[in-house]
């Protein structure tokens, strides 16, 4: 299969009333836990790197990886770069050969936000590469935390400025901030539908951060309201460190990685199966 554009996937299921799963990768077990999933389930897949996980990956062997595991399973994918936070940075992404790119520029003013994206989007359109953009801001990281979660409302996407800063940037992919937050919390966030009804009037894909810790009956009405993609990163992190710590534990001596490390591809295919038939997309590609 060819590498695609998210916006290709995204449209594809937001007319089809599904989202399509953008999972993180740092590693080729990750990678292959992904593609395996995504071929089990015929769903086609985003797969995305942040700036940290761009930096640590070699970037001239990522597109090759995710191309010949698409090609030899038979997987629709995109491979997407995730908060990336300046110009320069797409441009590494984009030499790279990622088809899709998020420019993150949602720390900056309203105005500031809108100048920088603009730039990405006529950058990455001439080279037929889909961008995402964010309006208002999503905090936290992608790890387990010990604390609670707290929404600052002013982080929050103004739905009066959704349909303008989409004209405006002329973006792709929008990026919401509705009381999602990146990473696992002891108290699970609650997402203003509300408001996404409201945003959801820009009649582009819409992306969903913080996929790990939302509840599935959330996510299932977020994907009814339009979002079209939901980014998973802390879950598979987890199951990847979870099922090490466990094979280590159970095995003290053993020193071949290739003897360790199936369990734990196939403790991160577990979570990206679930997640596939959570947003809909299995049979979709």
């Amino acid at each position: 299969m060819t590498v695609v554009s998210s916006k290709k996937i995204l449209e594809e299921a937001l007319r089809g009333g599904y989202a399509v799963g953008a999972f993180n990768t740092s590693t080729l077990e990750a990678t292959k836990a992904i593609i395996n999933a995504a071929a089990k389930l015929a769903s086609p897949v985003i797969i995305e790197t942040s700036e940290g996980e761009f930096n640590f990956l070699d970037s001239n062997i990522i597109f090759d990886q995710v191309k010949d595991l698409s090609d030899e399973y038979g997987v629709t994918v995109a491979l997407h770069l995730d908060h990336g936070k300046s110009l320069e940075t797409v441009k590494k992404a984009v030499e790279a050969r990622y088809t899709s790119v998020h420019i993150d520029a949602s720390n900056l003013s309203y105005q500031e936000n809108i100048e920088l994206t603009q730039k990405v989007a006529e950058f990455a359109h001439k080279k037929n590469i889909s961008v995402e953009g964010e309006l208002g801001h999503i905090s936290g990281s992608s790890e387990k935390h010990s604390e609670k979660i707290e929404i600052n409302l002013s982080n929050l996407t103004d739905p009066g400025l959704a349909k303008e800063f989409v004209k405006e940037t002329g973006i792709d992919i929008l990026a919401v901030s509705i009381g999602n937050i990146h990473g696992v919390y002891t108290n699970p966030p609650e997402l203003d539908l509300g408001r996404l009804e409201r945003i959801s009037k820009v009649k582009i894909p819409l992306s969903l951060h913080g996929g790990s810790g939302i509840p599935e009956n959330q996510i299932k009405m977020a994907v009814k309201l339009g979002i079209a993609k939901v980014n998973v990163n802390t879950e598979l992190r987890m199951a990847y460190a979870g099922e090490l710590r466990e094979e280590l534990k159970a095995h003290p001596k053993e020193i071949v990685p290739y003897k360790i490390l199936p369990e734990v591809i196939e403790e991160i295919e577990k979570v990206v199966e679930n997640k596939i038939k959570l947003f809909g997309s299995e049979g979709k590609g």
